[in-house]
């Protein structure tokens, strides 16, 4: 018998233009033999499904139930298709624990947990994984500027809780005016922000997964070049083609392999669970690969990095998300 998987898009945040995309995508490689497949759209004004006739309806948040046909429908698993809140942070997925109801992706402890980069990298630190120094901003408390101009330059400045790279700046000198524009630009779109000093090397990220079997595996990695021009991955790159991507990577076998083993640590040690992809900076000079973050629901659009990856590894992303799906 197939199984009705709800598949959940939209979000509170600007990311919600890429969930939809995601969900997009996912619907059409989703395994139509195995899955019936319900799209339903989180928004701020409400949680609603569209049927095929296009009229729309409330979903019943005491089971997270919908009517088709005049029926009452409920789901066997929640797909997660949710960049940023309420998916990424953990809110979501707290609710669909509390009503019993299974979904892809980490649990809504460690998704609030690598929601906060700054929090992500003292566990990745504490298991051994290298990682940049870095300096927590709170927008309700002084900034001790003097701290942070004693980090090495340049620095990254970005929201410490925000995904696909939003309102990120980088400072090449130990400039206090510079500082404080960026650190305004974030403040703008949060309340924490994270100053990191700029690790120079090789930009790598790694799709991470628990397969059906609870076996941790890697995909192939992708390296990350910017156009000339561009010093930041920032949301504009990533989404208006400004970055070169290269699937799988032109690296090393050892290279390859350090950036993967240290992906799989970091993925135990936070305790994740579904595919999560990992960002690396791998130094040039001491040969090792430093977090940079976790994304715990990371893009599926038909340009994202994971179907990517996952094409090198030799799957199609039907059999991908199958695996996904059927997963514990």
């Amino acid at each position: 018998m197939k199984k009705n998987i709800a598949l959940v898009t939209g979000g509170f945040t600007g990311e919600s233009v890429i969930s939809y995309q995601s969900a997009e995508n996912v619907a059409d490689n989703l395994d139509p033999t195995l899955f019936d497949v319900y799209t339903i759209d989180i928004r701020p004004d409400g949680w609603f499904y569209t049927d095929k006739n296009g009229d729309q309806q409330a979903v019943d948040k005491s089971d997270f139930s919908i009517r088709v046909n005049e029926k009452k429908r409920t789901f066997d698993k929640a797909f997660l298709c949710i960049h940023g809140s309420p998916g990424e942070d953990g809110r979501l997925p707290a609710y669909f624990e509390l009503i019993g109801l299974p979904y892809t992706g980490c649990s809504s402890a460690v998704a609030a947990l690598t929601m906060n980069k700054y929090h992500t990298v003292l566990v990745a630190a504490a298991a051994g994984v290298p990682v940049a120094s870095s300096y927590l901003a709170l927008k309700e408390q002084p900034v001790d500027m003097q701290q942070i101009l004693t980090l090495s330059f340049p620095v990254f400045v970005k929201p410490n809780d925000q995904g696909s790279s939003i309102a990120m700046s980088k400072v090449n000198e130990p400039n206090a005016a510079d500082i404080q524009k960026a650190l305004d630009k974030a403040f703008q779109v949060s309340d924490q922000v994270l100053i990191e000093t700029f690790i120079p090397g090789r930009e790598f990220t790694i799709g991470i997964m628990r397969d059906a079997t609870g076996t941790i595996i890697s995909l192939p990695m992708t390296e990350i070049v910017l156009k000339k021009g561009r010093e930041l991955f920032d949301f504009e790159a990533k989404y208006n083609g400004e970055t070169g991507e290269i699937t799988p990577a032109e690296a090393t076998a050892e290279m390859a392999d350090l950036v993967a083993e240290a992906g799989k640590k970091v993925y135990k040690a936070l305790r994740c669970n579904g595919i999560v992809r990992i960002d690396f900076i791998y130094h040039q000079t001491e040969g090792r690969p430093y977090l940079l973050e976790v994304n715990t629901i990371p893009g599926q659009t038909r340009e994202s990095l994971i179907p990517k990856q996952v094409a090198a590894k030799g799957w199609t992303l039907k059999d991908f998300y199958t695996e996904l799906l059927l997963a514990k």
